[in-house]
């Protein structure tokens, strides 16, 4: 945020800017200053990835067949056994089946909100959302109470994310990548490598004008708390603009050959091992995102040719190359939709908006794989017995972070609100 008087933007904030927009730095705006928190210490995970599922996959013809169903329920993939015993999903998805030990599949999440945003958003925070009060996202809430090293970005999304930081402020937003890594290609993000020919030097001398500037304003603002707060997102994007290790974690060239192959050539194969790269380096939090499920239409012949081919190969890597690295165990990993999809078929052979019924996946951060929590009924159609809310996942996937989802934080009007205001860990998660 720039500061203006009656001539418009001040000196100062016109040269800050200036320092790192020359640069193509984008960071400034994100990054903060990190404080530490109401966390465990002992907590098995020390980093997060959420996978976003955008447009809401059939849990039908994923993780919940229903062989025994109708034929105009159960729809044209046949179940496949995993590599733990009693437990099948698609066909379509054999890798994932090969590394069944090492996810949980939760069964029967259900919630009552069929419109695409009102779920992402729910699915993104835990929180059912309400008019009067924007919650905080996953990752902010992490970004807040695991403070990371300074000179790499603790929050980043992979190419972007609807993870908001809500009432807490536009300091815990995520930085977005704005693209997805190509396979046999170098990436780099826009404010993370030096474009223009501008060079290291070029900055660490702007960075000594803007000090010596702040010393010559600083009387006038010294009251100025948005002042404070630029300083402080200022600095860090600094540091990770002059961080050798910064430019490093998003390169993934630096992989090996055998470590990248798990991935596939997709593009959200290459996001997963950029997520896993990021998480390695020291990054708190990541989410990555992978569209396209919304199916009304044709949903069995996308679903077999495009989109669970693409999941199967990413999500696999994603936690064969976790474990592979020795970090699934402190890594909490999370891959949701936003609602599940009906059961039955419609005419133009697809499967509509659903929430009633879902699937949702966990994994690391101390929990046990191999496991199928939950159920849905024999058509698919609701939860068999209580269910799971996406509250209770919430509550869930702070506690294996070790932040209680009861921790209290104060809005900027004074009002306190609980991380997960409803909702409680799975017990039988943590056994």
């Amino acid at each position: 945020m720039l500061h203006t008087n009656c001539e418009g933007t001040t000196r100062r904030d016109f040269l800050k800017a200036g320092a790192l927009g020359t640069a193509g730095f984008t960071l400034a705006g994100y990054l903060r200053g990190l404080e530490a928190g109401e966390v465990a210490a002992t907590a098995p995970a020390k980093a997060a990835i959420f996978v976003n599922l955008n447009g809401g996959p059939s849990h039908m013809d994923t993780f919940d067949l229903k062989p025994n169903a109708p034929e105009d329920h159960r729809g044209e993939f046949k179940p496949i056994e995993t590599n733990v015993a009693g437990i099948q999903i698609s066909e379509h998805l054999p890798n994932l089946a090969k590394c069944m030990d090492k996810f949980v599949i939760l069964r029967g999440v259900s919630h009552t909100l069929a419109a695409h945003d009102l779920g992402t958003d729910y699915v993104n925070c835990g929180n059912r959302p309400i008019r009067s009060l924007d919650f905080p996202s996953y990752g902010s809430v992490v970004t807040k109470e695991r403070p990371g090293a300074p000179d790499l970005p603790p929050f980043v999304s992979i190419p972007n994310s609807r993870q908001k930081p809500g009432y807490l402020g536009v300091q815990y937003a995520t930085m977005n990548t704005g693209a997805t890594p190509k396979f046999g290609q170098p990436f780099s993000v826009r404010g993370i490598k030096l474009n223009n020919g501008v060079t290291v030097s070029d900055v660490e001398k702007r960075q000594s004008l803007l000090s010596d500037l702040d010393k010559t304003f600083k009387g006038f603002e010294a009251n100025s708390q948005l002042v404070e707060g630029l300083d402080r997102f200022s600095q860090q994007a600094y540091s990770v603009i002059t961080s050798p290790r910064a430019r490093e974690a998003f390169d993934i060239s630096k992989e090996s050959p055998a470590f990248a192959e798990k991935f596939g050539k997709r593009d959200f194969g290459m996001s997963c091992m950029l997520a896993c790269r990021l998480v390695e380096s020291g990054v708190r939090f990541v989410t990555v995102t992978l569209g396209g499920w919304d199916t009304h239409a044709d949903c069995f012949n996308v679903l077999k040719s495009q989109r669970l081919p693409t999941l199967d190969e990413g999500l696999a890597g994603l936690f064969n190359g976790l474990a592979e690295k020795g970090l699934l165990e402190t890594t909490a990993v999370y891959v949701t939709g936003e609602f599940g999809r009906t059961p039955k078929v419609n005419p133009r052979v697809g499967r509509d908006h659903y929430p009633r019924a879902m699937f949702m996946l966990l994994a690391g951060g101390g929990v046990k794989g191999g496991r199928v929590l939950g159920a849905s009924d024999e058509k698919g159609t609701g939860p068999e017995g209580k269910g799971f809310s996406p509250d209770d996942v919430a509550a869930s996937y702070y506690k294996m972070l070790g932040i209680p989802h009861t921790l209290e934080y104060q809005t900027n009007t004074g009002r306190p609100v609980m991380v997960v205001r409803d909702g409680q860990p799975i017990p039988e998660l943590f056994v």
